[in-house]
């Protein structure tokens, strides 16, 4: 059954708003946002135009329709929760939700349980306990740009990631009152937008159903302290702490229970990996056998500096930066600034949950003048760290190894 039609026609005013966001909406996608120069992205043919959407600031685009916004780097350094008009954008299928009618939407709940439910937002919100969470939604394909050789895909830089307060109710307690059936092995879900042509396969994800009745993941309604900005996933996302944005469902409205494991295109055959301990093959390889990505890998960078800085060699530098993995926590952030072969502990900042980023930041002297580069490693608390140098697979995907910044002492 298509439930997708009555929204999508409509094409109503948001009631978010009220504002005519919609409408605006519908003339940035179909005429192009308005642009406040460009940005040159540190890699081969990196130049990208800055856009402003309603509801966001100027961001990095790399497609047009659908809209693929990327977050300006320098944003990182305002805090450790990403501002909701700076968060980064990532669609699929190029038909988006451009206005949502609050009153007609609907979450439907089916297959393999013992109740299939039709939930309102309000249903949501007075029928389950609210809960929250603070978690990086991070591109699988963030960082694409700098994989060497070069792959196929959007040539990001860094700013496909942020972190935010995610509230909403659990997927547990929903799917806990469908009632999930004997011999559940998966749930699908599926999301407002639809393919333009019907060739193309539609955008639905699944998870196991072990992983779906996990305590984390959240149907989220609110982002920082507001409701989902529309290019976000208004009015409902599905927020998988610890596993790629590919996961986080946005336009949230339908997930069923299936007795089968999935075989759909975005997880069958888009969204691989290399099918060994390190997900990388050598450059240029096809691997035999692949696996869907799934939980995220340790990362950390410097956010304080932009590359080419100038430092001072009188007294101390502050350094600081952000780290996260997927979901154990970090353990520690080191700085080398002497090529690799000694290395500093920087102290760790506040601690906003496991899946968060996580502040760091070190004082760092430069005892001559002259050119420094400054490596910055993390280790998480399950012991995995991230590589001297870069692994390589064939979709660019997972990209993190030591990030180096180069800075002039004066």
């Amino acid at each position: 059954m298509d439930r997708l039609g009555p929204l999508w026609d409509r094409r109503r005013f948001l009631s978010l708003v009220g504002t005519g966001l919609g409408a605006v909406l519908t003339d940035q996608v179909q005429a192009g946002p308005e642009e406040r120069g460009t940005i040159k992205l540190p890699f081969a043919n990196g130049e990208r135009p800055l856009v402003v959407y309603p509801e966001k600031r100027p961001l990095i685009r790399h497609t047009a329709r659908p809209p693929q916004l990327e977050t300006p780097f320098s944003v990182y350094r305002e805090g450790i929760l990403t501002p909701n008009d700076a968060f980064f954008v990532r669609y699929h299928l190029a038909n988006i939700p451009l206005s949502i009618e609050l009153a007609d939407f609907r979450l439907y709940v089916s297959g393999v349980v013992r109740e299939s439910l039709s939930l309102s937002l309000p249903d949501l919100k007075k029928s389950f306990p609210i809960s929250e969470v603070v978690a990086v939604n991070q591109c699988s394909g963030n960082s694409r740009g700098f994989v060497q050789p070069r792959v196929a895909g959007g040539q990001l830089g860094h700013g496909a990631m942020g972190n935010a307060r995610w509230r909403g109710v659990s997927l547990k307690k929903v799917l806990e009152k469908a009632g999930v059936g004997k011999g559940a092995k998966y749930v699908t879900f599926r999301g407002l937008d639809t393919p333009v042509l019907p060739t193309t396969p539609a955008f639905i994800k699944a998870l196991p159903i072990d992983h779906a009745l996990s305590e984390d993941i959240l149907l989220a309604f609110e982002m920082n302290g507001e409701d989902l900005p529309m290019l976000n996933g208004y009015p409902l996302r599905l927020v998988v702490p610890g596993y790629y944005g590919t996961y986080w469902v946005k336009h949230l409205t339908e997930f069923d229970v299936i007795d089968h494991e999935f075989d759909g295109f975005f997880v069958a055959k888009g969204y691989r990996l290399p099918d060994n301990d390190c997900g990388c093959v050598e450059p240029g390889k096809t691997p035999t056998a692949t696996k869907p990505i799934t939980r995220m890998v340790v990362r950390s960078f410097i956010t304080s500096h932009e590359n080419g800085a100038v430092v001072r060699t009188k007294g101390a530098v502050l350094v600081q930066g952000i780290a996260f993995d997927g979901g154990s926590g970090i353990r520690e952030v080191t700085i080398s600034q002497d090529e690799g072969r000694t290395w500093q502990t920087a102290t760790l900042g506040q601690d906003l949950g496991r899946y968060s980023f996580r502040p760091w930041q070190i004082s760092l002297t430069f005892p001559k003048a002259g050119e420094y580069n400054l490596k910055v490693r993390a280790r998480a608390q399950n012991g995995d760290i991230q590589p001297l140098s870069p692994t390589w697979n064939p979709s660019g995907y997972r990209y993190n190894p030591v990030e180096t910044m180069r800075v002039v002492a004066v």
